[in-house]
């Protein structure tokens, strides 16, 4: 396999040192470009970063500088999507590859290597071989999963439980749609108790919020998630309007409040949800 001269960045990884069974997982804040990515781009650096969940590794530093462990994306999303199944595969965007089922969200351009943007239109000059994905796989996909897979064991042979909190943020949604959504796959990635108790920490912080529409959550939570082992995954999306500036360049006035959001969800579901493990064990 031909490698590019400069590697794909493996994971920032934040040890917990907190005595609480929560991680935090942040896929999408990653800006760390090589030359080559921008030079396959059709429109530069600045079409890339319109993938970008920007600045929520930011906004999770509350959390870990109280103590949460935390697995956060160096390498940019437009590289390869660690939210995205290995085989959620565009053809069109990566050579040779055939696969069994095109998903909704590769449809859209947004499958593990992103295609398109609505601002920009097609990405990249020119389809990738197959094997340039296999390269961006092991170098950054399998590597954040791992972190993520190895943090969780370790709060679940510690504690008996695990919360997984992957963090998002989604350009300002249609009317209707709340500031905030948590997503548990349906209930497939976390208790119902769980999400229950961050919809109502949500709406006693002050926010809107709704459960699983339109974003219901993605590979993470749905891979790592398992609430009949008491690993709990639940993915939050929160509107950009609510922590950054007008021109969604920089922290606006609403960041501390967000980042302070973060911080609460991780503490209190994460006591709730040892609490229970407790009880649990006494009966």
């Amino acid at each position: 396999m031909t490698f590019h001269v400069t590697p794909l960045p493996e994971p920032i990884v934040h040890q917990p040192r907190c005595e609480l069974p929560v991680l935090l997982s942040v896929p999408h804040s990653g800006r760390d470009y090589p030359g080559w990515l921008v030079a396959k781009s059709a429109h530069g650096r600045s079409s890339l970063a319109m993938l970008e969940d920007p600045l929520v590794d930011q906004l999770v530093w509350p959390a870990i500088e109280r103590g949460f462990g935390a697995v956060i994306a160096r390498t940019p999303r437009a590289a390869v999507d660690c939210n995205r199944a290995e085989d959620d595969v565009d053809p069109t965007v990566v050579e040779g590859t055939r696969p069994k089922r095109i998903s909704a969200r590769a449809r859209g351009g947004l499958g593990i290597v992103p295609a398109r943007t609505h601002h920009h239109g097609n990405l990249w000059r020119q389809p990738i071989p197959s094997e340039h994905l296999e390269q961006r796989l092991a170098q950054a996909h399998r590597p954040y999963h791992r972190q993520i897979e190895r943090q969780l064991a370790g709060l679940v042979e510690h504690f008996g439980c695990a919360l997984l909190i992957d963090c998002h943020s989604m350009p300002p949604p249609p009317p209707g749609v709340p500031p905030i959504i948590f997503g548990d796959c349906h209930g497939r990635s976390a208790g119902p108790w769980v999400s229950a108790e961050a919809l109502r920490l949500a709406r006693a912080a002050g926010y809107s919020a709704g459960l699983n529409e339109p974003f219901a959550g993605g590979h993470i939570v749905e891979r790592h998630g398992s609430p009949r082992r008491d690993i709990h995954a639940l993915q939050v999306e929160i509107d950009r309007r609510c922590y950054l500036n007008e021109k969604f360049d920089g922290p606006g006035g609403g960041f501390g409040q967000v980042a302070a959001l973060f911080e609460m969800l991780a503490v209190e579901l994460g006591q709730l949800l040892l609490n229970r493990q407790i009880a649990t064990a006494a009966e």
